[in-house]
């Protein structure tokens, strides 16, 4: 399937929610994508071809949508898999990072033995926004000693310039609106 075909898939499986979470923010509701077995199917295998199967040991899928991508990647490639929690979710030591939303402030974590040194760590989430998520999630792969081996989402809001704030970072994103 071609990008355009791609992008087309991926539109035509959200749901624009207007004020959530709150007042003035238009929410990409992707939950209808997941819902859809063989739509699902075609944006995973999109992001392990963009990818490749052998470039990366784990994929690191940021909660909680993104966990469901992490997962069916994880499963598709026989990649590990490593949750990126909120805070407090964690019942181990944690490296911690914060990060400004565009509507709060918010911290992930990941337990401080997540990875082995070295490993190469796909990084995954359903939408990349303003960046602060993303941004906060490549800084603990490599807090916990992994290597960032690329990192997707399936919805890039661009007038967000979320991608500026990864630069030089390489973002793949299957929907760019």
């Amino acid at each position: 399937m071609d990008d355009k075909a791609l992008a087309e898939l991926v539109a035509g499986h959200v749901v624009d929610v207007p004020d959530f979470p709150q007042p003035g923010i238009l929410f990409k509701d992707i939950t209808p994508l997941f819902g859809d077995g063989p739509a699902f199917r075609q944006a995973i295998d999109a992001i392990v071809d963009h990818h490749g199967r052998d470039s990366f040991d784990v994929v690191a899928g940021v909660e909680a949508r993104g966990f469901l991508m992490a997962g069916a990647i994880g499963y598709a490639t026989g990649a590990g898999v490593l949750p990126v929690r909120k805070a407090g979710k964690l019942p181990r030591e944690v490296h911690a990072a914060s990060y400004a939303l565009e509507y709060g402030e918010a911290t992930l974590e990941v337990h401080i033995d997540a990875l082995k040194p070295g490993q190469r760590v796909l990084v995954v989430d359903d939408v990349l926004a303003t960046g602060g998520t993303a941004e906060a999630t490549l800084s603990l792969v490599e807090q916990a000693g992994g290597m960032v081996a690329g990192f997707s989402v399936l919805i890039e809001l661009a007038f967000l310039h979320g991608r500026d704030r990864l630069a030089p970072r390489e973002v793949h994103a299957l929907l760019t609106v």
